[in-house]
């Protein structure tokens, strides 16, 4: 089986402690830090048709990048293409086994994907 890939952002405590759950589980994981290698818009539209939450979830609406742009949150396309040009406005951290992807928010949110494993 694949590894799960795991959108990681070092600089946030919950992401930490998501990658730091999944690593003493035993996960086998592809980790990638999506503000260094942003995700295309085909990536993101892939990842959000396999996210088990409300689309909306996969947005950090109280970030000031999104409050600026003044989009409609059930605009899929404009939302999509508004993360690919601005990648901290992705939710995390984001554990996709390439089934169905989960936010890690609380970080055990995500362990039903080891259950696949």
């Amino acid at each position: 089986m694949a590894p799960i890939t795991y959108y990681h952002n070092p600089r946030c405590s919950k992401s930490r402690e998501g990658l730091a759950l999944l690593e003493a589980q035993g996960a086998e994981l592809s980790v990638r830090r999506y503000l260094d290698t942003p995700l295309s818009l085909a990536e993101l539209q892939a990842l959000a048709s396999r996210l088990s939450t409300p689309f909306a979830s996969l947005v950090r609406t109280n970030e000031a990048a999104w409050k600026s742009l003044g989009l409609d949150i059930n605009d899929r396309h404009n939302v999509l293409e508004a993360i690919a040009a601005e990648p901290r406005l992705l939710q995390r951290p984001i554990a996709d086994d390439g089934h169905r992807a989960l936010i890690g928010r609380p970080p055990e949110a995500m362990l039903p994907l080891l259950d696949n494993a």
